[in-house]
């Protein structure tokens, strides 16, 4: 019966939909009535709420609903959604300003004498548009009131020039700051999540294992990410779109005409371009730099951006006014200072001590306070000049509350969808299709592309998405990262914009196209701009690289960058360095027998084994590297010939799952029918044959598991255990040979901080001898942190802890404090004395053989990767790795 409510729910959605109901009410209407009309029927026709449900009932729908809600509006850790309000917000004030026309108009001047220039200005601003309002409607309709009357006058094909200015506006789907990266950003991380429990559930099923490694999990993604990682795919559609443009001007003239400027390129002319452009691109860069770089979080550059676009927006409004400009450049001075400030006398306000400091936070504090004038003074402008501010603002609001109930009302509907076992019959079809996980991804993909006919992008990222993709990020054999999945999911919605018949993109150009362009020429135009996007789709896909690549990069490169150490990194750190250690073989050893020459006999005996001991594991390095080769190549030469096997074997082990999952469903449906007071003897016959049935498919799909299957895979098992045990050792083995390396050189370069405390324990001495013991105490105290933060001191901490717990006895012993003092101050003369000639004869040769190992056998024990090496990994990680035959 559940099928039955499943089919209702789906059928409701679409009339809803059909009829004109808005989606914030047709979602979660449809979900209410299914899952009332479940709840009413299993109660007066079976006696439980809840017997119609695949998955809880209506108690628990309810209780995801509330769940859902709370996640969006009050979980402080799910804050990506905030940006949404400060990038719409940019977006429209950018657009009411007219920024648009002023782009499109220069643009259309600077590259019209170009074979198809007009077209490439309008793909050029559509670009710039989408980087900055983001906003399909409102570009296409700007650029089809603008440029297409323009196109025409200059005989311009009719299909080539709404073709290319619906394709541009829509360019704002993919190029961030876009709203629909954001969504899918936030879906996303919840997909992941269930991704990340679904594959730890399936290695603990087919290892045995309870703990499965990080570096086999599901990745996630964030709105940064996203952004990060659909800038690439965004500029390579730009440039396909304009290639295309002047491919066919070059092949065709007569189809996009150069258009000769009237007015001179002389400086006036260079000066209006300049003062026309920069703005919008000052904006694109600081709110994408920013993310970018690091330097703010998402939410950070939204407000970054919501704030640049006032104060644009206050300077365009008076345009050829006198002191037009003046917010501007207030803004943009205070600015300037700040900056200078923070990079020639950072700031701490906890921190003041010298005069420049009060300079420097006296200068930052006049110059933020004349940003915030500029910024009241634009603001102002925009809500005076024709009530701009306030238009911008209703909005904003009406907007952000769209997006939001639809995500709530979407939450509703995905918990109905799974309450009727719609996840799992979703989850069943994809995965019983023949071809793995690319056709699983080209069927998703033609759905969201049919969806993009009828429905909006934030439908399809909080309806399909939500479903689907936890089914694809779970597959450990494509092992695609979410960042990919988003941006492949973007583009694909980014193309069904432009699908006749139904495309939004269409409809807003035909609303401002005149009536001498015809629908079927504007069909004609896209289907051009369709194909590309399709190849840019498959290039993509084909290139993970070109998604994955930038954010990895930003994230190693960062402030806050994993350390080499992070289990995540070891597969690629060691693909890139293992083969470097035969080239530098002999180097490395040179370096090591340069350091054994080193005269350790004065060093403490357990320091002097410790460097001994590092010494003979450096040089065990290369064995362990080449053992590493070794089992890598035996799990390599055994893969062809198991791999075929693994496959067929876990596909009938996730059949015989499937059938096993729905024995408990039909058992549970049988207890049901049993406990009330009339059963139905019939529907339980039924239900037991159903069993019996499906327990006779379960006894045949394992017959038909190969006989071999349990010989191969304990071989093949073998192997893998073999490389991990050989990777594990010499991870293992160079983290000790570098470690005690490290240690000592700290305890050398800190002798001088030793000495210092010299005078500080004699001191102490005495005043322990004269003073009250109570008085002492604290004294010790404070002089036992000082020591501490000296490297090796710890044998003389102890002593004088010791003092100060003589002192704190509740017989205070003078005396006994004394004694232990006096035996503090012997053993840092000891120190003292060895560390002195240490510094002289040991430190300089220690720290060239530091230096030699440092990015090879000592790399995975610095803080973050060197510049190189992180580029090197970024290349690595960037590829999608196949950890299939782990599971």
């Amino acid at each position: 019966m559940e099928i039955v409510f499943l089919v209702l729910l789906i059928v409701l959605m679409a009339l809803a939909l059909g009829m004109g109901f808005p989606v914030a009410f047709a979602l979660p209407g449809s979900a209410i009535l299914s899952i009332g009309a479940a709840a009413l029927c299993g109660w007066l026709l079976a006696g439980d709420a809840s017997a119609y449900f695949a998955q809880g009932g209506p108690v628990e729908w309810l209780t995801a609903g509330v769940t859902n809600f709370r996640g969006v509006y009050w979980e402080v850790e799910r804050d990506t959604l905030i940006a949404i309000p400060l990038f719409v917000f940019m977006g429209i004030m950018l657009q009411r300003s007219k920024i648009a026309e002023d782009l499109l108009v220069c643009m259309a001047q600077l590259f019209g004498p170009l074979p198809g220039g007009l077209g490439i200005s309008v793909v050029f601003v559509g670009a710039l548009l989408a980087a900055t309002t983001g906003i399909v409607g409102a570009t296409v309709v700007a650029m089809g009131l603008i440029s297409l009357p323009a196109m025409m006058r200059n005989n311009y094909s009719n299909p080539l020039a709404t073709g290319t200015i619906a394709a541009s506006g829509t360019l704002g789907q993919i190029i961030p700051p876009s709203i629909v990266l954001i969504i899918l950003a936030d879906q996303l991380a919840s997909a992941v999540d269930q991704a990340s429990t679904g594959r730890k559930a399936y290695f603990k099923e087919t290892t045995g294992e309870f703990s499965m490694p990080s570096e086999f999990d599901a990745v996630s993604t964030s709105a940064g990410d996203m952004f990060m990682g659909a800038f690439v795919p965004g500029l390579v559609l730009v440039a396909v779109y304009m290639i295309f443009i002047f491919l066919v001007a070059l092949a065709r003239p007569k189809l996009a005409p150069p258009v000769h400027y009237e007015g001179r390129y002389d400086g006036v002319f260079a000066m209006r371009v300049l003062f026309t452009l920069v703005p919008p691109l000052t904006l694109i860069f600081v709110v994408l730099g920013s993310i970018i770089t690091g330097i703010a979080t998402v939410n950070q550059a939204g407000a970054i951006g919501a704030v640049g676009a006032t104060i644009m927006a206050g300077t365009r409004l008076r345009q050829g006014r006198r002191g037009a400009s003046l917010p501007a450049i207030l803004a943009s001075g205070s600015v300037a200072v700040m900056l200078t400030i923070a990079l020639v006398a950072p700031i701490n306000i906890k921190s003041i001590h010298t005069d420049t400091d009060r300079l420097a936070v006296t200068l930052a504090t006049v110059a933020a306070v004349v940003f915030a004038v500029s910024l009241v003074w634009a603001g102002w402008r925009t809500y005076k000049i024709e009530d701009t501010l306030r238009s911008v603002m209703i909005e904003t609001a009406k907007t952000t509350s769209l997006v939001f109930i639809i995500l709530l009302g979407a939450a509703m509907l995905t918990a109905a969808f799974r309450a009727f076992g719609g996840e799992e019959l979703v989850k069943d079809f994809l995965l019983d299709l023949p071809g793995g996980f690319w056709m699983q991804f080209f069927i998703v993909m033609a759905v969201i592309f049919i969806l993009g006919f009828f429905l909006d992008f934030i439908e399809i990222a909080v309806v399909v998405v939500p479903i689907v993709a936890p089914i694809l990020l779970l597959d450990p054999e494509a092992n695609v990262t979410a960042v990919w999945l988003g941006v492949m999911i973007g583009l694909n919605i980014q193309t069904s914009f432009l699908t006749p018949p139904f495309g939004f993109a269409l409809f807003y150009l035909r609303g401002v196209a005149p009536p001498s362009v015809k629908t079927i020429q504007m069909y004609k135009g896209v289907a051009a701009f369709i194909a590309l996007q399709l190849l840019v789709l498959v290039i993509v896909a084909n290139s993970p690289k070109l998604v994955n690549y930038l954010p990895t990069r930003v994230s190693l490169l960062s402030d806050t960058a994993p350390p080499p150490v992070n289990p995540r990194l070891q597969y690629c750190i060691e693909e890139k360095l293992l083969p470097e250690y035969a080239a530098r073989k002999d180097a490395l050893l040179a370096a090591i027998a340069s350091a054994r020459g080193l005269d350790l006999s004065y060093l403490p005996a357990a320091m002097r084994k410790d460097l001994l001991a590092a010494y003979d594991r450096a040089e065990r390095t290369f064995e362990l590297v080449a053992e590493i080769d070794r089992t890598a190549a035996e799990v390599e030469k055994a893969d062809p010939g198991y791999r075929p096997l693994h496959q067929e074997v876990r596909a009938l082990q996730r059949q015989i799952a499937k059938q096993e999952a729905a024995i408990k469903r039909e058992e549970a449906d049988i207890g049901r029918l049993q406990r009330l007071e009339e059963p139905d003897a019939a529907r339980i016959s039924e239900l037991q044959a159903d069993v019996e049935r499906l327990r006779a498919a379960i006894e045949t799909e394992r017959a038909s598991i190969p006989e071999q299957w349990e010989a191969e895979h304990a071989a093949f098992r073998k192997l893998q255990k073999a490389e991990d045990a050989a990777r594990k050792a010499y991870r293992t083995n160079v983290d000790q040979a570098y470690a005690p390396v490290v240690e000592v050189l700290a305890v050398i370069d800190d002798t001088d901080a030793l000495a210092a405390l010299e005078p500080l324990l004699r001191e102490l001495r005495g005043q322990v001898e004269a003073d009250a013991p109570e008085i002492n105490v604290e004294r010790l105290g404070e002089a036992s942190s000082t020591i501490s933060a000296v490297e090796g001191t710890s044998d003389i901490r102890r002593e004088v802890s010791q003092a100060r717990r003589a002192l704190r006895a509740k017989t205070p012993e003078p005396a006994k404090a004394v004694e232990h003092m006096d035996t503090a101050i012997a053993k840092l003369t000891v120190e003292l004395e060895w560390r002195r000639r240490a510094v002289e004869k040991l430190g300089p040769g220690l720290h060239a053989y530091r230096s030699a190992i440092a990015d090879s056998i000592g790399l995975r024990q610095q803080r973050t990767l060197p510049r190189d090496r992180a580029l090197e990994v970024a290349d690595c990680s960037a590829a999608h790795r196949d950890v299939s035959l782990h599971f």
